[in-house]
């Protein structure tokens, strides 16, 4: 017994072991649905043509990727025109960083601390070259406020970049604020939203960005396709050359059963949106009073604590100890996954070490208390006995863990 800490005893419940693993690591990426798949196959198999070649095959291939423009447009509220098919959020992050920074020269940034890699490594490159940043620190979930944005504006701001959806916490920026900020002083707003989508009902119009990057794979859809929307006039430049494609603002050959899976999800996404948000949200509430309940004083929640400001698809949980001691998070990792649980916590570097979460440490969080943290993040394919089974299975690895620190 870990002095300080009274553990309660878990609830009964079913704790039969998974026949295969019970995925809860839907931030990391998603299931692809079934559907997504169905709608792909063809264009795997029979439609194989190349989508910029003039022959009947490429034109057929051609007319699948401007439906699925036409699909997302749709739900993005903005023009077919506005869409940029990419290889994912990452290119399209360093895409619309890198572009924005072409087009208005040297000159100051603003971003935050808790942004996700691919947004801060193109900043940094960019900070070798002279451009300077600001890097806010965010407040409770990783949420940036209008007025932090505000304070950090300088005469020769060119850009800001700031997610929608924070990837580790679920905290809810309002980017639309920003936005608004950003629009009085005629300064381009970027935001990373692929977290949220499915997430928050949310459009380009409503949000008020002149860019924002989306990834497939984070939605139902397949790996290796994103979406980079830059609102028609915005002081942007291409990132990668060598061919027309995209109106000779990507060039390379476009992945065209990605991109037609793609539009299948966004338009899915439509599809039950509040019945899913519903039951996500109550596997959400489910999840986090189980733990509470059964480690009461262990379980600390890095998320903001208005509930409107988080959306419920990710529990991050920390689990500090007395004396200023932490569960192992890497250990902890590795013994949910014996138990056919998968979950995620800190990013893995080049060597293949737990390094503690810079979203978490900008938080606040010590070192310790960031490596002993969890992310828990749910689906529309989540189901209650799959909750019920963490319930059950947690709570006795954390006690003999917290035992031995």
């Amino acid at each position: 017994m870990v002095p300080g800490i009274q553990f309660m005893h878990t609830k009964a419940v079913n704790m039969q072991k998974p026949a295969s693993f019970i995925y809860l690591d839907n931030a990391s990426t998603t299931k692809t649905d079934p559907l997504v798949a169905e709608t792909m196959i063809p264009y795997l198999t029979e439609v194989y043509g190349n989508a910029s070649s003039i022959h009947q095959p490429g034109r057929v291939a051609q007319v699948a990727v401007e439906e699925s423009r036409e699909k997302i447009a749709r739900v993005l509220q903005c023009e077919v025109s506005e869409i940029i098919f990419t290889s994912g959020a990452t290119e399209s992050n360093n895409a619309a960083i890198a572009g924005l920074a072409e087009k208005a020269g040297p000159g100051h940034i603003i971003t935050s601390l808790a942004e996700h890699h691919a947004v801060l490594h193109p900043l940094h490159e960019l900070e070798k070259k002279g451009y300077s940043c600001t890097y806010l620190k965010p407040g409770p979930g990783g949420v940036i406020s209008a007025s932090q944005v505000e304070e950090a504006l300088q005469p020769d701001t060119i850009f800001v970049s700031l997610m929608l959806v924070n990837n580790e916490t679920g905290g809810i920026t309002p980017v639309h604020e920003i936005a608004s900020l950003c629009q009085s002083k005629n300064i381009p707003l970027h935001s990373d939203t692929v977290q949220a989508a499915g997430k928050i009902r949310w459009d380009v119009q409503q949000l008020g960005v002149d860019l924002l990057s989306l990834s497939s794979h984070k939605f139902h859809g397949p790996k290796g396709c994103g979406i980079l929307y830059v609102k028609a006039g915005s002081p942007w430049s291409p990132f990668l050359q060598g061919g027309s494609q995209e109106r000779n603002r990507r060039g390379g050959t476009l992945n065209v059963a990605g991109i037609a899976g793609t539009g299948k999800a966004m338009e899915i996404l439509q599809e039950n949106f509040d019945k899913n948000l519903k039951h996500v949200a109550q596997l959400s509430q489910k999840l986090i009073s189980g733990l509470q309940e059964a480690l009461p004083g262990i379980v600390h929640l890095n998320r903001h604590p208005d509930p409107a400001l988080s959306v419920p698809h990710i529990v991050n949980c920390s689990f500090p100890l007395p004396d200023g001691k932490a569960i192992d998070g890497e250990m902890l990792l590795l013994n949910l996954d014996i138990e056919g649980i998968c979950v995620s916590n800190g990013s893995a570097c080049t060597s293949g070490a737990i390094e503690p979460s810079h979203v978490l440490q900008s938080l606040g969080l010590d070192s310790k208390t960031a490596k002993s943290s969890i992310r828990f993040s749910l689906s529309k394919f989540t189901t209650t006995e799959e909750i019920d089974y963490v319930l059950a299975a947690l709570p006795p690895i954390i006690r003999r863990m917290a035992a031995n620190a």
